[in-house]
């Protein structure tokens, strides 16, 4: 799923961070935490964006693909129906685990709502560890097209496939306990929250013991919830945007329950609240974001009979 609007690098945000310690390469300086620069007068916002120079336009990519996304998940969501081009290529990878792709991989990272992979090229790009795989994944097979046409896509060292999250009795061709890692970037809040827990406990399975699900997400009053208009809200706090698609706004104790529930410790989660400026309208926009960090529990050793 794409990032909110106006947000440039926070795709990936979560990610990095978690592996800037682990397979950074040499020379590069660990990012800075979050929520460390602050501005105490109201009256510098502007400049003060001016002087940091940061961009408010989406990639061109992400337009390219969007309108079809958003249709096809409004129209396939709103009508129960699966979506035959995914069952098709999910089918055709029906494995054995020595058969998939980056089975021989020492580290495996897969994200979940890849989009057109502003965060698995980073991820590929920086780091050249040759036991590193990033396996990506979207509901839109377009999406997953402009992920393996990019001329950075290495089938080598990645490999894109169409899944849907919601639907946790289709096949993935990822097998359990295999990944390190999986990425979770605003595409959770997209679920119907009556499918939340099993779509996280399905994620939870494919963790090898000691991996970690990283999750980037709105959270409860953030901006894009406050101005939603009358008729919008589907249930409490949980929203339909004008293209069709569907978004929730969490609370740290709702996602600590269904993280605890699917058997993985907490690590972090945290509430990332940011002032954001459109310097051409000169307005301000508050964002409420969540980063959480869950790991599955190492199994402890047997042990040994005297």
């Amino acid at each position: 799923m794409a990032a909110p609007d106006g947000v440039v690098g926070v795709e990936g945000a979560a990610v990095k961070q978690h592996l800037s310690c682990q397979i950074r390469p040499p020379g590069m300086k660990k990012r800075p935490q979050f929520g460390t620069r602050f501005l105490t007068d109201p009256r510098q916002v502007l400049p003060a964006q001016r002087m940091v120079g940061h961009s408010l336009q989406k990639p061109s990519r992400r337009k390219m693909f969007g309108l079809h996304l958003y249709q096809r998940q409004s129209r396939l969501q709103s009508a129960g129906l699966p979506d035959q081009e995914q069952r098709s290529e999910v089918a055709a990878f029906a494995h054995t685990d020595g058969d998939i792709p980056g089975s021989s991989a020492k580290y495996r990272i897969m994200e979940v709502g890849c989009g057109v992979g502003n965060t698995v090229f980073p991820i590929l790009k920086t780091n050249n560890d040759p036991g590193l795989f990033v396996y990506c994944c979207d509901f839109s097979s377009t999406a997953v097209e402009l992920v393996k046409s990019n001329p950075e896509y290495d089938p080598e060292r990645c490999f894109a496939f169409v899944h849907d999250l919601s639907d946790v009795e289709a096949n993935c061709p990822v097998p359990d306990g295999t990944l390190d890692v999986i990425v979770l970037i605003f595409v959770f809040s997209a679920l119907h929250p009556d499918k939340m827990q099993a779509s996280i406990s399905r994620l939870a399975r494919l963790l090898k013991p000691g991996g970690v699900i990283l999750l980037r997400d709105y959270g409860r009053y953030d901006m894009a919830q406050l101005r939603f208009k009358k008729g919008r809200c589907l249930s409490e706090n949980f929203y339909v945007r004008g293209d069709g698609t569907r978004v929730y706004f969490f609370t740290q104790d709702e996602l600590h329950e269904m993280f605890t529930q699917a058997g993985l410790d907490k690590v972090q989660n945290l509430v990332d609240r940011r002032l954001q400026v459109n310097r051409g309208k000169q307005i301000t926009m508050y964002r409420v974001w969540i980063q959480c960090k869950y790991r599955k529990a190492v199994a402890e050793p047997l042990e040994t009979q005297g």
